[in-house]
This record gives C-alpha cells, structure tokens and sequence, in this order.
C-alpha cells in the first residue's frame, strides 16, 4: 500500500532547509521515500497560493487540475512525501483580494489539504494519506514572517507597529492542531522547529523519523546546512528605509537581492 506524507507547512518552520536536504540526497533516500519538494511542483504551488489570497471555485480548480497533472507524472512508490509549504496557503501579513491581511491559514490549508487528499486517492486508490507541520515558537515565528515581509513586500511598519496590528496573530502550534481536527480522519503529524533545528538532518529529520530511515543511513550522509537563512537587524532595519524611499518593486526586488547575496557571499 502507498504511503503519502504531505508536508504542507508552514512557512518560516524551517521548510527551505527540510526540503533542501531531501532534494540534495533523494538519491541515496530513494529505498525508503520518494521525495518531490517545491521545483517538483510550481504550477500546483502557485495555484495554491493564489486560491488563498483570491478563494474563489475556480482558483480551487485550477489547483485541482494542475495537482493532478502533476500526481498523474509520479511514479508509484512505497512512501512518497510531498512538501511545499503553499499547501498551507499563503503567509499571514499578506493581503487577500479585499486587500484585508491574512492572520492564519486554517480557511485556506483545509480545503487545499482534502484537494490534495482526494486526488493522491484518486491517483493512488487505497492509499494512506498523512499530513505534516512543522511549526515554531510564536514569538520568534512572527519575528521571522517580519523580516521575510520586509523582504517580499512594501512593509514600512517598525517591528513594534507590525506586532500591534496583530495582537490575535496565529500561534503555528494551535492552528495546526486546529487543521489536523479538520483533516481528519487522516493522520496529522505536528514537529516543532526547535526539537529538530540542530540534528544531522536539521528539519529533515522529521521526515526521515517519520518514514523510519535508518540509523546508518542517516549517519553516512553530510550534517545538514541551514537553507533561506532569515535577515539580520541591519539587513531589516535597511529594508524598512529601502520600503520608504519610494522606489519600484522591480528596482527593490533588485536592491535586496543584491545586498542578501552578497551578505551570503561574505
């Protein structure tokens, strides 16, 4: 019987490292998952992340359809782990098509998530279907959505004008136990950041925990790096002067790109 995991996020949990690291060793992985992780899936991912922001039926069928576009490529397998964190939706502080800011995930994860689960059936008929997220200290979690939002978008609020404008913001542990009681019955796995940030897989441990690779497996590949590392104070204290020069999104998305690459080349 097939075995599908879906890592559906969420964001700033540790997800680009996790899937960094099964990507770079699917091969040696492969006797016991297989593994497709964001690039596996973009058109499916964009679609998710567009039915959050605009829930509207046909955003859900597009969705839909490019799931299974995707799932009908899959070759069958024992365990197969599917991970990208826009299977969640979209990150809070982002605005939705009434331009109101999106404060969680549940409205969008669980009808993306049973999506999801009715076309891997579909597509794998008698399957187990499993659903994991990771999630992170509240605080340090919105501290993180902070800086990654100075980055993506036009955000000009200090940090402590942001944090005021969201004093029900979500904490990721009990939205994800919320979505796990409308999951079910599927299984729901739920994995802090911080019980697994600093082993030999980093967050990839949870997956290879799950799926029960062994030890000896595990120990014979590289300790992992860290992937989408978050900004420093400097770095967010320039993009928030970047965010009230008035420059363009094209000539911003630029600037930090350049400063965030050459900050890694350092």
């Amino acid at each position: 019987m097939t075995r599908v995991i879906v890592h559906a996020g969420f964001h700033k949990t540790g997800t680009s490292s996790l899937q960094a690291y099964l990507g770079q060793h699917r091969k040696a992985l492969a006797p016991y998952l297989a593994f497709y992780g964001k690039a596996d899936f973009i058109n499916a991912g964009s679609y998710a992340r567009l039915y959050a922001q605009r829930p509207f039926f046909w955003r859900r069928w597009a969705f839909r359809r490019a799931i299974r576009a995707f799932l009908n490529a899959v070759p069958a397998a024992p365990v197969i782990v599917l991970s990208r964190e826009t299977f969640a939706g979209v990150m809070p502080g982002h605005r939705n098509w009434l331009r109101r800011t999106i404060r969680g995930y549940a409205f969008s994860a669980v009808p993306i998530c049973r999506e999801l689960r009715r076309e891997i059936l579909r597509r794998f008929p008698g399957a187990t279907v499993e659903f994991l997220f990771t999630t992170r200290e509240r605080e340090d979690w919105i501290h993180s959505v902070y800086g990654h939002l100075l980055r993506s978008i036009h955000l000009t609020e200090t940090f402590d004008a942001f944090r005021a404008r969201f004093p029900d913001l979500i904490d990721p542990a009990v939205e994800a136990q919320r979505i796990a009681a409308a999951l079910a019955p599927s299984r729901t796995h739920i994995a802090a950041l911080e019980d697994y940030a600093d082993g030999h897989a980093g967050p990839g441990d949870i997956v290879l925990d799950l799926v029960g690779v062994p030890a000896n497996v595990r120990a014979a590949l590289p300790r992992a790096g860290r992937a989408n590392i978050g900004q420093t104070a400097a770095q967010k204290t320039a993009f928030l002067n970047l965010n009230h020069s008035g420059q363009g999104k094209t000539a911003l998305k630029h600037i930090k790109d350049t400063m965030l690459r050459e900050a890694r080349e350092k």
